[in-house]
């Protein structure tokens, strides 16, 4: 079985707008989830002494 490949653009089946959109936002939570974990762990480190 023979696979078509397309040169420009990549594959017309994919959403590449929707992947974009989905890669975004998994970017911004981790960002966000990480400063989020940073300072609790900073208030913690605070709050203990």
């Amino acid at each position: 079985m023979a696979h078509e490949t397309v040169s420009a653009g990549g594959h017309p089946a994919m959403d590449y707008a929707e992947h974009e959109k989905t890669y975004d936002l998994f970017i911004g939570l981790m960002k966000w989830g990480t400063v989020f974990c940073v300072a609790c762990m900073i208030l913690l480190a605070v709050l203990t002494l």
